[in-house]
């Protein structure tokens, strides 16, 4: 895979802090936006990059300035949206190398919420997110390693997606803990986001965490559109802030109109995994990732993230793996509970504070802010963070959807459905959401699927068709088989079944249809096929070969004739 930009422009001397941005937001504005390609599935749309996020010949600095240096290449996610006709506008601040929630721990200066200046951000993707809040870009990349793509997407009025762990490439990424760091999107609308994670996923050799992972996504087993289960995790905290649980309660009522029945789930668990993020040897990942940098400069990193990297060194490698076998521990404890829910549902954070605030308390609030996103990454889920209401304080307060590895197209489906249902307007820009849902469905990567041609009682409207449909398959044409067929009747049989035989002369072309299944789902079906029965290779009257029915040579002796008919619907339609 070449990451390289082609004809890339070299962009460190055109790079800008423009008078008419907020400066806190952006770390570089290019003077010349950067476009590689002429067409694309985003064509057009401009977007910006969190600065621990290479982009070629512009500084990368995590918000450290002494550990500033240039990349060669760009990003393999970089790479990709130019390479879909996205138009790249700048770099964005960030919380230093990726350690905070809140958007205020950069030498650059705190980012302001897109609502209330008083108030966080939220972080650590804090200009990612208010550069889409106010409508500078259409889209941005954040990271996620704790909730970094998702606080400031609550905080901010606007979708933030974390994707599974391994969907989208983090190679050309500085890392913040690398076995769990994901590339995160922010949009003002969920259809942006998802076309934004089809155009940049997939399996990428030179990321030591990427996962091949795309076939396993799909939408067809949304359970969305005929009631779901979500989960409430049980006594809830909002740290006082009684117009955040306001907000909640409002927001559990709507996924209930929306055809979803709450269930109460144990929270422990997810607790439990939250809390060895940074109170056990797993916060030896975050030293480990700039280490080398770290023992030499440490006095250029800015409280507090210096003092919670510097943790990172008291930790042997026994208290390493003693943290990771009770982070096992825990997730064991909270799969036992996806038996009972479709979808977990929580508030994105539970509060929101004034930068003074923050500032006054840094560590605490941090990890307030945190409550509800910690866990996510370190048990292998995906999120999706969704806008929900306005307090009547003015500020935003969002939910988190939160699923599975590999539910990605799943959360996005309902998250769109949630975001409509909400009639807020997109992000601080006061306007409306689009008056009809996206179909993501056309967007979404296609299952690893083949050909069944079916001859009988699995026809459209037979009685056992319901075996294809309950699978995922989809009708993909009616046709023939070549004229090298008899059809017969299969005595005995409930409900009544037909049997193929290819024969060498005096045959006949047979109606057929041919369905498209999930690869996935074959083994089941044909586990529900009866003997003397079986799937094998049937000729079309096209010439070409499809797995359908066939049947043994012994069943077919005496058994009724029925060619004529042309197939087995007509058949049977002549025995009422």
């Amino acid at each position: 895979m070449v990451h390289d930009i082609r004809n890339a422009l070299t962009l460190s001397s055109s790079a800008v802090n423009p008078a008419d941005a907020v400066p806190q937001a952006w770390i570089s504005r290019f003077a010349q936006p950067l476009q590689t390609h002429s067409s694309g599935p985003l064509l057009g749309l401009r977007f910006a990059v969190k600065d621990n996020i290479d982009v070629q010949g512009v500084p990368t600095t995590a918000a450290c300035p002494a550990f500033a240096y240039t990349p060669e290449a760009s990003a393999a996610v970089v790479h990709r949206l130019l390479e879909s006709g996205a138009v790249l506008v700048g770099k964005t601040n960030l919380d230093q190398f990726a350690c905070g929630l809140s958007g205020t721990r950069s030498p650059y200066g705190a980012v302001p919420n897109a609502f209330n200046a008083a108030y966080v951000s939220g972080g650590s993707s804090s200009g990612s997110a208010y550069v889409v809040a106010t409508g500078q870009v259409d889209f941005a990349l954040g990271t996620d390693t704790a909730g970094s793509g998702r606080v400031p997407a609550g905080l901010n009025n606007i979708v933030g997606f974390k994707p599974s762990k391994g969907l989208v490439s983090t190679q050309g990424v500085v890392p913040a803990a690398q076995s769990v760091d994901c590339v995160s999107i922010f949009s003002r609308t969920v259809e942006v986001a998802a076309r934004v994670l089809h155009a940049t996923m997939g399996y990428d050799p030179l990321d030591p965490y990427s996962r091949q992972l795309t076939r396993q996504l799909s939408l067809r087993t949304a359970p969305w559109s005929n009631g779901f289960r979500f989960g409430v995790p049980a006594n809830l905290e909002f740290f006082g802030d009684t117009l955040a649980q306001e907000a909640f309660a409002q927001a559990v009522q709507r996924l209930r109109e929306l055809g979803g029945t709450a269930v109460e789930v144990d929270f422990t668990p997810f607790a439990k995994a939250a809390a060895l993020l940074y109170e056990s040897a797993l916060v030896a990942e975050r030293y480990a990732a700039i280490r080398k940098f770290f023992d030499q400069h440490a006095d250029q990193v800015i409280e507090p993230v210096r003092s919670i990297l510097a943790q990172g060194r008291d930790y042997s490698a026994a208290d390493l793996v003693e943290a990771q076998t009770q982070l096992r521990a825990y997730a064991q404890q909270a799969t036992a509970l996806w038996s009972s829910m479709d979808v977990l549902l929580v508030p994105t954070a539970p509060t929101h504070y004034t930068i003074a605030h923050m500032q006054a308390d840094p560590i605490a609030l941090n990890r307030n802010l945190g409550t509800y996103t910690n866990f996510v990454n370190l048990l292998d889920y995906a999120a999706i963070a969704v806008p929900s209401a306005i307090r009547v304080d003015g500020l935003p307060f969002g939910i988190t959807l939160i699923g599975p590895c590999a539910s990605d197209w799943q959360l996005l489906e309902l998250g769109q459905r949630y975001h409509h249902a909400s009639g807020l307007a997109q992000g601080a820009l006061g306007e409306a959401l689009p008056t009809s849902m996206a179909d993501l469905g056309s967007i979404a990567p296609s299952p690893a699927t083949m050909h069944v041609a079916v001859v009988g009682a699995h026809l459209s409207g037979m009685p056992l068709n319901a075996q294809l449909t309950e699978r995922g398959a989809r009708l993909v044409h009616a046709t023939h088989t070549a004229k090298h067929y008899r059809l017969l009747a299969l005595p005995g049989t409930t409900p009544p079944k037909p049997g193929l035989k290819r024969v060498a002369a005096q045959g006949a072309a047979i109606a057929v249809e041919v369905w498209e299944m999930p690869q996935e789902h074959l083994g089941s079906f044909l586990a529900l096929i009866p003997p003397p029965l079986g799937l094998g290779k049937l000729e079309l009257a096209s010439g070409d070969w499809v797995t359908g029915f066939v049947c043994e040579g012994y069943a077919l002796e005496g058994a009724l004739d029925v060619s004529s008919f042309g197939g087995w619907r007509a058949y049977m339609q002549s025995k009422k």
